[in-house]
């Protein structure tokens, strides 16, 4: 497989590290990277690379050495299409969020989870579905479902319509739902802690260590999707509830975000925000401002009091570089603390931030 990327301005991370991170991403899929190319030009063309570095992918093509091709960047219809007329349609063409998406379609658990990336599937196909044929016993059709004069292409977007009305509508109710049990919460008059941070940050292994909760824990991009609360007794005596959230990434399709509005809600209702940052991270720093830069412009969430948890300090390697990183964090932020949530490094410091929060 091969990972292709348009070298420029690509948000926080540089090409080669957002690239490095999409290979993360394929590997969370079970895909078997084989190469990657970057190719740095100003605007992407209608077949999205230059014409030069597709005759070269076609070349290599021939090899059979892979079979699919990821972009790092969204493609749109056309551009999709005319990368798979290059390859005759023997190559397999998806983007970021295609594959982001058939991530989160593994690891969804819950139905509300399920629906959302239902949801966001849905939408992403619809206007990719020039040039396909669609099984219609796959979105619900056949026989009888087509109307006077329609072509297959209509048919299938008719479907498709809706289907995502019908899964709106679903959603809408369990988030009815998700807001009453919220209500439930509140009236027992506990604050919540959220956890957030990039993904594999360690938020799961973290609120299984403070509370039991069992959640899923693997060195996975995305390891799990759906939200866990869980109530956690600090020293003192009070009782909080403790949220683990999804994870979030750089370039987070914005049909992924609003397609989980209802999960993301769980962060708005929250009392304190626990900021999880993977320090033994070479672009910690670059993620921290990656899920700074979404609470803020997506949710809108700046005025919430944050705690800011540096994981997986056991994996830090001891010089002076990282002596000099963890200080520039200290530094920076007040309500701060140095954890390993796999040895258990830090966890009073962790719970007595929590209560001091609180007073």
């Amino acid at each position: 497989m091969i990972c292709a990327d348009i070298g420029g301005d690509n948000g926080v991370l540089s090409p080669e590290e957002s690239i490095n991170e999409l290979s993360e991403l394929a590997r969370s899929a079970g895909a078997v990277v084989v190469g990657s190319l970057i190719q740095r030009i100003k605007k992407p063309s209608r077949n999205y690379l230059g014409i030069g570095k597709i005759e070269f992918l076609v070349s290599i093509a021939k090899s059979g050495k892979f079979d699919t091709i990821i972009s790092d960047d969204e493609l749109t219809p056309s551009q999709q299409k005319n990368l798979e007329d290059f390859f005759s349609g023997k190559i397999k063409i998806i983007d970021r969020t295609a594959l982001i998406l058939d991530i989160f379609s593994k690891r969804a658990n819950t139905r509300e989870g399920k629906l959302q990336v239902e949801l966001a599937q849905a939408e992403y196909l619809l206007p990719r579905l020039a040039g396909q044929w669609s099984h219609l016993e796959r979105l619900g059709g056949g026989i009888g479902t087509r109307g006077p004069g329609e072509t297959q292409i209509e048919t299938d977007r008719r479907l498709v319509r809706a289907k995502i009305t019908r899964i709106k509508k679903s959603l809408k109710s369990v988030m009815v739902h998700r807001k009453m049990h919220r209500s439930r919460r509140l009236d027992f008059g506990l604050p919540v802690f959220s956890l957030v941070g990039y993904t594999n940050a360690g938020k799961s292994t973290l609120i299984n260590l403070l509370t039991n909760a069992k959640v899923k824990s693997q060195d996975l991009l995305f390891s799990t999707l759906d939200p866990t609360t869980r109530k956690l007794r600090l020293t003192s005596g009070t009782n909080i509830l403790l949220t683990d959230t999804v994870g979030f990434i750089q370039k987070l399709p914005p049909k992924v975000v609003a397609a989980f509005r209802a999960t993301l809600e769980e962060i708005t209702e929250s009392s304190v925000i626990v900021h999880v940052v993977d320090i033994s991270h070479p672009y910690a720093g670059v993620q921290h401002d990656v899920v700074n830069k979404i609470l803020k412009n997506d949710l809108g969430l700046n005025q919430k009091p944050v705690i800011t948890v540096l994981n997986k300090v056991d994996k830090m390697l001891c010089s002076t570089e990282s002596n000099e990183f963890l200080e520039n964090f200290k530094n920076e932020f007040s309500n701060l603390v140095i954890v390993s949530a796999l040895d258990k490094t830090g966890i009073d410091d962790l719970l007595g931030l929590f209560q001091k929060v609180l007073t």
